[in-house]
């Protein structure tokens, strides 16, 4: 069986851009959904030597499994999110500040792309930092759908779009959330270890094994 993964910090230490009564709701009853559809979707099957990660590759694009594709994806994306966080006011350094130089012309730049790729995403989904071909690049993705069904995509950090991920805090002001997010709460320590795994050095960031 998959786990829903403890919060890498304190319900509140993440506001007042999240506040603890989100992420209540957020990671203990959206995240816990769909790792329980997950588990009862995949009841009766030895999955103990799969990986989420192979759940989402290998049902990503069957029209018959879109009900696990949708259900896994999210749970990994949930994953993800919470660990693309930090309660600790970070800045990117090394060669991931000299990527994003490159790719965007600094930070501040990143910032614009990143809060304009999610303001504008129409309806749910995510919005992406991620590393394809040695270059850095935002997208943003519907739904459940995520990087990892794309081959040669690396996921350095998403927000969440749906709006249960910002309403109670932000009403409708998607942009103003992005905003605040992208200032206080990317965890570049994270990224920077994508960015290196996308080179070939070290293992990419990964789901809690079933147990």
């Amino acid at each position: 069986m998959f786990i829903l993964p403890d919060l890498p910090y304190a319900a509140d230490a993440l506001e007042p851009v999240i506040s603890a009564r989100t992420l209540g709701y957020h990671h203990g009853r959206h995240h816990r959904a769909y790792v329980e559809t997950v588990n009862r979707l995949l009841a009766g099957r030895d999955v103990a030597s799969a990986s989420l990660e192979d759940v989402v590759r290998a049902a990503a694009g069957d029209a018959a499994r879109r009900n696990l594709f949708n259900n896994a994806a999210q749970a990994w994306n949930h994953g993800f999110f919470w660990a693309s966080m930090s309660p600790e006011r970070q800045a990117p350094s090394g060669d991931l500040a000299r990527a994003i130089e490159a790719a965007f012309g600094g930070l501040e730049a990143l910032k614009e792309t990143f809060v304009g790729e999610g303001a504008g995403h129409f309806a749910s989904g995510w919005v992406w930092l991620a590393a394809e071909g040695g270059a850095l690049k935002v997208v943003s993705t519907h739904d459940a759908d995520d990087p990892l069904s794309k081959p040669g995509v690396t996921p350095l950090l998403v927000c969440d779009l749906w709006e249960h991920a910002y309403y109670l805090d932000h009403q409708n002001d998607r942009k103003g959330f992005l905003e605040a997010w992208f200032d206080a709460l990317p965890n570049w320590s994270l990224a920077a270890s994508q960015w290196a795994a996308a080179a070939g050095e070290g293992k990419a960031w990964t789901y809690p094994s079933p147990t």
